[in-house]
């Protein structure tokens, strides 16, 4: 046993210095890991008389890290913001131009903003809206994505900055279940459907026109359709497809076309994709629901790298739903709850690779 317990405390260290070692490094420490755990799992196996937690039971019970995504470069974020000490269902942040922060709860649907003094205000209170997503117009007005009763239909309609002066863009009438939006520098935005489950595809992405007098559907048949986010080129929108776990990039012909041969599904997630956010070197990241981290990828689809949340490990804040980076800089802040976990609704704090993808709200 004490030999057993001195292997796993070399493999943890080993997984450490992994973490935090340059490239060169990180090829020598795989390989030596890798033998490291082979031969641990090997001597083990001749010793045991069945499977064991090996010391591990909280987290291989609540969030372990897929074998092919250990190795990815990783950070762990830090606490920035308390917004509840209950576990509310926090989404669509967006910074304005005042550095006022604004977020959305669905489940009661309110619309709140943290002003950069940390001072948090509610501007739109309890409602059947249910809103998931916000996107800010460049006329100041904020956008919102809401599911309404989940089944029959939502709405997207935009709130001036103190939640009066409600219009409604899109209506109950067309069925879909609005979940998250993005605009483009035209100022039509793309929105997601979140119609369906893993084996009804029955949502998907659209386009609306910088008139709000067209929808025009781009990517159907989407097993829930969650996140959607552009590049900074805005030549290519991705969206994460939550029951089917998938990553899609799909180039753009134009707003709301495909071009030819535009699509493709770079990764297949184990587990629950939410919303994405993109930085200036074409960067994607996505949160993920139920494991208190945001994977990220490159510009191709490629997972290289990956933010952890505290308490993960305990299964405490694993609801991460989305982010929003700080206009003009790589700071990034990430939203999750602890449901009845005890550790409430936070913002959490960390940089990314590379600033944020300029928004239409600041251009």
């Amino acid at each position: 046993m004490k030999e057993e317990n001195t292997t796993i405390k070399k493999i943890k260290k080993l997984k450490r210095k992994l973490y935090m070692s340059t490239l060169k490094n990180k090829i020598l420490l795989s390989a030596l890991l890798t033998s490291t755990i082979m031969a641990y799992g090997m001597a083990f196996a001749e010793n045991s008389v069945g499977l064991s937690y090996s010391g591990e039971k909280e987290t291989l019970m609540n969030v372990p890290i897929s074998p092919s995504e250990q190795n990815l470069q990783t950070v762990t974020a830090e606490p920035w913001y308390k917004v509840s000490e209950e576990g509310i269902q926090l989404e669509g942040p967006a910074f304005d131009e005042e550095g006022n922060l604004f977020f959305v709860e669905v489940f009661d649907g309110r619309v709140f903003k943290l002003s950069p003094e940390m001072v948090l205000t509610t501007i739109l209170e309890k409602n059947d809206y249910s809103a998931a997503g916000l996107a800010i117009h460049n006329n100041g007005k904020l956008f919102i994505a809401g599911l309404g009763d989940f089944e029959t239909g939502g709405t997207v309609f935009s709130i001036s900055p103190d939640g009066t002066d409600m219009d409604v863009i899109i209506d109950e009438s067309h069925e879909y279940l609005p979940d998250d939006l993005v605009f483009d520098e035209h100022g039509g935005f793309y929105f997601t459907d979140f119609r369906g489950n893993s084996s009804e595809p029955d949502g998907g992405m659209l386009y609306v026109s910088p008139n709000f007098s067209e929808i025009t559907p781009v990517l159907p048949n989407l097993s829930i359709g969650n996140g959607v986010a552009l590049n900074a080129e805005e030549n290519v929108v991705w969206v994460s497809e939550l029951s089917a776990g998938r990553l899609h990039r799909v180039s753009l012909a134009s707003p709301g076309e495909i071009a030819p041969f535009g699509t493709a599904v770079p990764y297949h997630f184990t587990g629950t994709p939410d919303s994405m956010r993109t930085d200036v070197d074409g960067n994607v990241y996505v949160a993920m629901y139920g494991q208190a981290r945001v994977m990220v990828f490159n510009r191709n689809g490629l997972p290289i790298g990956q933010i952890l949340l505290p308490k993960r490990d305990e299964g405490h804040n694993l609801r991460s739903t989305s982010m929003a980076f700080k206009p003009g800089t790589n700071e990034l802040f990430i939203f999750t709850n602890d449901g009845d976990g005890g550790e409430g609704s936070q913002i959490f704090k960390t940089h990314g690779f590379a600033n944020g993808t300029p928004l239409y709200s600041h251009k």
